[in-house]
């Protein structure tokens, strides 16, 4: 498991559908080593940070393996390290092994798998393709997000160790697969709600799922 790129970007204006609109998504490679904080890389930002950003969503990460994937999807696209607005590209890490709340040791930075990323809006301004977002999400492809337990520098070719797996072994492609509603399992959305690693909205979401079920 090894980090080949990390990519940040402060917000931009641009233009999207005649509108101007700020974004942090024109993430960049770097080459030199870079301070990760509890709420974010040095040097990176988030244009609004009711959505993006913060502490359960401090560093987003995605793996290298997709972008094969991606090339055949947009062939005519020239595809970069941080093109889908990831800090980390990393390889060995795919969704469908990571529990949330797995922990993770890259140097002396702590890190923890909180949640799948839901795309909004502004990756389609990213690819200039207003159909991206759906077809983002349809791929199951979505990449994860890291908590910060411990600050610290990382750099290229750093390793992610696995430091522990969490006992409850619901995988971020679980999550996913719930909130889109492929995966319909009553026990699996009851363990979900009840998941102390995953961030408070998505548990409000799964119990309210729970209650409706129930109410039937």
């Amino acid at each position: 498991m090894e980090l080949i790129s990390v990519n940040v970007e402060l917000p931009r204006e641009v233009i999207w559908k005649e509108k101007t609109v700020g974004t942090g998504i024109f993430k960049k490679p770097v080459n030199h080593r870079v301070m990760v904080r509890s709420l974010n890389l040095d040097g990176d930002g988030q244009a609004d940070l009711t959505v993006h950003g913060g502490l359960e969503k401090a560093v987003y990460v995605y793996p290298f393996e997709h972008y094969a994937y991606w090339q055949g999807e947009l062939p005519d696209t020239e595809l970069t390290m941080g093109n889908f607005g990831e800090n980390f590209t990393t390889t060995g890490l795919r969704e469908e092994e990571l529990n949330i709340g797995d922990r993770f040791a890259i140097g002396n930075v702590k890190l923890m798998v909180t949640q799948p990323r839901m795309p909004c809006y502004k990756l389609g301004i990213r690819f200039g393709r207003p159909d991206m977002v759906k077809r983002f999400l349809a791929s199951r492809r979505t990449g994860f997000y890291f908590s910060v337990l411990q600050e610290g520098e990382v750099g290229v070719g750093d390793t992610l160790e696995l430091v522990s797996r969490d006992e409850n072994n619901i995988t971020v492609t679980d999550i996913t697969q719930l909130y889109t509603r492929e995966n319909t399992d009553p026990e699996l959305l009851y363990r979900a709600a009840q998941l102390e690693a995953l961030p408070e909205s998505w548990r409000d979401y799964f119990q309210e799922q729970c209650h409706r079920q129930d109410a039937r």
